[in-house]
């Protein structure tokens, strides 16, 4: 790398510091520190392996999902590994016990993928170290469990001053708490308008088996499981590593206009055009309104020159105005509407970093306080569902929404759009064509009958993306009739049966897998065809 003479003092410490994370981080991931983080305290009194760390001393731990929180499960005990070779042990104790192993990073997932009742949860919050920066190949290796916020300010902080810098491509948009491993898992995507989801951003990472084997995948290397495993959900072991591909860091404007549904993905093909790089759209959510998911908030970032400012201090809402406007989307949704486009039109043109434009903070329990504000009976939280339509078909898709939304009173709390690449890679893809992404928060009551409502509207969405050749994202909710699951997934049973094949003693195990298991267990008792690669059909 080329500095100038007056930045290589502030380059050279900062190289030194990646160098310094490099050589700890790597030492740190093959033999950890203390191993497993373990709590249970008469640990050796009771004769248990060393390794088996519980989260508490008697008998099965309640773990739950952050959002919807409506996943409870009871796993038999917690461990946190903070080595690779704490992995190996956490799996292999949990073999010779007969147990399943279950593996948790940010714990927002709302499917369930994260937990297993009776399995041995592997938390991967301690496996949070930067293993190594490569800043001339612009790739970082990293711990899967590390947080989003940790990695960008150790990228930020190790290139401070340098004229070319890193950072990351994209992450998920609405929380920032979330494990890169949970992202592959899921095969995430953010709000780029030319990215396919995760596995693009992906060049290598570290897998544990069921053996306990630690095995490289990439493209060239173990390249099937590479496939299987982004977007596996966790099934097909433990990733220990993640090797991300990064873009160049730069100064974005963004820039905020009022638009309409009708016009939408024109107006995404020009801003794509102009070089943003960028964006997405919210609509509006007052079903009184005439403007009910047909207008909304146009919002997309263009490049601009290095030298432009980057203030110190700029209009942004604070955890409070959230609170506020998440609260009036319960209980006013026209004035929710009408703040949120004021607010975010007096944003247009100011200046972020594209790695830090993409953070957003989100508050745990949030509806806590609204179900108290609202003396509501029963908790309730929001239930999400991403959609997926052809892009032609977008405006088509929402006015049937718009009117079936309406008849059946659906309670529509937030929603945006945004554009996804095809992914030509995983076994398990959802982006089967460059879709248009429409994202639903439904308000869910906690009861039987508000379950069942959101569980029928989602399963309505569902069917109207399928009229448009469309899909919907299994990472969120598990309502899907097998039918809208073979449409919206065609090679489904094809990955179960996968999973089986590599991982024979299902030694990886989830509520979530359980219950597809279970729906579709006809075609696992059967002999299937092999897999036909990435481009194949189930």
């Amino acid at each position: 790398m080329k500095s100038s003479d007056a930045d290589a003092p502030t380059r050279g410490l900062a190289a030194r510091l990646s160098r310094r994370h490099a050589v700890r981080g790597a030492a740190a991931v093959l033999t950890g520190g203390a191993g497993l983080v373990a709590t249970r305290r008469r640990l050796g009194a009771t004769g248990a392996s060393p390794s088996a760390a519980l989260a508490n001393d008697d008998g099965p731990v309640e773990v739950n999902d952050v959002h919807s929180r409506l996943n409870a499960s009871h796993v038999h005990r917690v461990v946190r590994p903070d080595s690779i070779d704490a992995i190996r042990i956490a799996i292999l104790d949990a073999g010779r016990e007969g147990r399943g192993v279950s593996v948790a990073g940010g714990r927002h997932a709302m499917g369930g993928q994260q937990f297993g009742a009776g399995t041995v949860l592997i938390d991967t919050a301690a496996l949070n170290r930067i293993v190594a920066f490569d800043d001339e190949a612009g790739e970082v290796e990293v711990e899967a469990g590390i947080r989003w916020p940790a990695l960008v300010d150790h990228l930020v902080a190790a290139q401070e001053g340098r004229a070319r810098q890193w950072g990351i491509v994209q992450k998920q948009t609405g929380a920032d708490r979330l494990s890169v491993g949970g992202a592959l898992s899921a095969n995430a995507h953010g709000r780029g308008l030319a990215l396919k989801p995760m596995i693009g951003d992906v060049a290598a990472f570290t897998l544990v088996d069921g053996s306990g084997n630690v095995l490289r995948c990439s493209r060239d290397e173990n390249a099937e499981l590479f496939r299987l495993a982004v977007g596996g959900y966790g099934l097909f072991g433990v990733i220990a590593t993640v090797r991300l591909r990064l873009a160049p860091r730069r100064k974005l404007e963004r820039v905020v206009e009022v638009g309409a549904v009708d016009d939408l993905i024109a107006a995404f093909a020009r801003r794509t055009e102009e070089g943003f790089l960028y964006g997405d759209f919210q609509f509006a959510i007052d079903p009184a309104s005439d403007d009910f998911l047909r207008g909304g908030v146009f919002s997309c970032y263009r490049p601009v020159d290095a030298s432009t400012a980057t203030p110190e201090t700029r209009q942004a809402l604070s955890r409070e105005d959230w609170q506020a406007l998440l609260y009036l989307a319960h209980v006013d949704k026209r004035r929710a509407v009408d703040l949120y486009t004021a607010r975010y039109l007096a944003t247009s043109g100011q200046i972020y970093w594209s790695d830090l434009h993409q953070m957003s903070d989100y508050v745990d329990d949030y509806h806590g306080a609204i179900d108290e504000q609202m003396g509501a009976s029963d908790p309730a939280t929001e239930m999400i569902s991403e959609i997926y339509v052809p892009r032609p078909a977008l405006a088509r898709f929402l006015g049937e929404v718009r009117e079936d939304f309406r008849a059946n009173d659906v309670d529509l709390i937030y929603g945006t759009i945004r554009l996804i690449e095809r992914d030509d890679e995983s076994l398990l893809a959802w982006a089967r064509e460059p879709w248009a992404c429409v994202i639903f928060n439904l308000h869910t009551v906690h009861t039987e009958a508000g379950l069942a409502r959101s569980a029928a509207a989602f399963r309505r969405l569902i069917d109207l993306a399928i009229g448009h050749g469309g899909s919907y994202y299994l990472t969120y909710h598990r309502w899907a009739t097998r039918r809208q699951v073979e449409a919206c997934h065609p090679r489904f049973a094809e990955f179960l049966r996968e999973k089986r094949r590599v991982d024979p003693d299902e030694r990886f195990q989830s509520d979530w897998y359980r219950h597809y298991r279970a729906m579709f267990a006809d075609e696992l008792s059967a002999p299937g065809p092999a897999s036909t690669g990435p481009g194949g059909h189930g």
